[in-house]
């Protein structure tokens, strides 16, 4: 009987995996590095697996350059003076919020601090003590709060409760500050996720959020979360609200992309369906992706969030030069969905990388024929 359970899971995985690695002429192989027919990523200029920054989905010079101060000189006034310049609605202030509450959660995850010992991430409890009227540092505590969390307890429990809740009267404090800030509000979307907040107040947090920043990007990819059937919606009410924020897209806006979203949240756990990833819904969503990035404004720090997505659909779905083009553009950060939900997100992109760059040569493209 254990036989036949092994020789059934062995077919389940066969079909899984067959239509990854299937190409239209035959089979992409796997090879040995340095196998004469080995595809190399490094012939098209893109970086080692080892160099890839998994702290941004792409580039923002400025925050990394501040982020490298402040984790030097645990001194806070930089990521202050960073915050200060930016612009309150708009996608990089939630970025760069992420980004600094990020390296201050992963500090204090690293060293908890002991006796004599300066607890990682001090720099951002000196900021809110000496500026307790800062607007970005009431907005970058209370996402430290939230991403602590989810990266230290389980959803449920007594202790995930009321970190949650010193969450939820920070982002109070924080909108307080700055009335006009939708940040605050952004990060209530993930406090009302883990506490599960009723569909009505929840519907009350997100108008506020749409009178500030209707066109949002990331507010929007916030609250699909709570939509979504494996928290507090359905497969149906995620693909609703992603389908109406596409529909309402302003020109040059992101929020094209959602229906992707929506679709990779409710990928099935285990795909026995050989065309999943050419079927029409996938198809559908792809294109909406395919024409966010392509209509997006030059200025705007969304579009690699797409594209990293797009970069898992257009594999999986055996579309090789296409995904080659996405990576021209995002290779070197890896600070994106699908890649931060694995325990390693660059060697997980750079198992994808391999197999676009694969594909994309099994098929006679080369790095001559690749446009940049």
């Amino acid at each position: 009987m254990e036989i036949l359970w092994v020789l059934l899971a062995l077919v389940m995985i066969g079909f899984v995996l067959l239509p990854v690695f299937r190409r239209r002429r035959g089979m992409i192989g796997q090879v040995p590095p340095g196998h004469p027919d080995a595809a190399d990523p490094a012939h098209y200029g893109f970086a080692l697996e080892e160099e890839l920054d998994i702290r941004m989905p792409g580039p923002d010079q400025d925050l990394l350059d501040v982020l490298d101060l402040v984790q030097r000189t645990q001194d806070y006034r930089a990521a202050q003076q960073l915050l200060a310049g930016t612009e309150a609605d708009g996608e990089r202030r939630w970025q760069r919020v992420q980004a600094f509450a990020g390296a201050a959660a992963l500090e204090s995850q690293q060293r908890p601090g002991g006796v004599g010992e300066t607890p990682g991430g001090q720099w951002l409890r000196v900021w809110r003590a000496e500026q307790p009227k800062d607007a970005g540092g009431a907005a970058v505590h209370a996402e430290f709060l939230v991403q602590q969390a989810w990266r230290t307890s389980t959803p449920g429990t007594d202790e995930f409760r009321i970190i949650m809740e010193e969450a939820r009267a920070a982002c109070g404090d924080a909108a307080l500050l700055a009335p006009g800030d939708p940040v605050p509000y952004i990060v209530e979307l993930s406090v009302a996720r883990g506490l599960a907040y009723e569909r009505a107040e929840f519907e009350q947090l997100w108008l506020r959020i749409l009178d500030r920043a209707p066109a949002h990007m990331g507010a929007h990819l916030a609250a699909l979360h709570y939509w979504c059937e494996k928290w507090h919606g359905s497969r149906e009410l995620a693909y609703s609200f992603a389908e109406a924020a596409a529909a309402r897209a302003p020109r040059g806006s992101l929020l094209a992309a959602m229906p992707l979203f929506a679709v990779f949240e409710h990928l099935p756990e285990v795909n026995l369906v050989s065309g999943f990833y050419q079927s029409e819904v996938v198809s559908k969503a792809v294109h909406g992706a395919l024409h966010a990035v392509h209509s997006a404004r030059p200025d705007d720090p969304m579009p690699a969030h797409v594209r990293h997505l797009l970069l898992f659909f257009l594999v999986r779905g055996e579309r090789w030069a296409e995904a080659m083009n996405q990576l021209v553009h995002i290779d070197g950060h890896v600070g994106a969905l699908p890649w931060t939900l694995s325990a390693d997100p660059a060697a997980e992109f750079a198992v994808y990388r391999a197999l676009a760059v694969a594909g994309y040569e099994a098929n006679g493209g080369s790095p001559a024929t690749l446009p940049h």
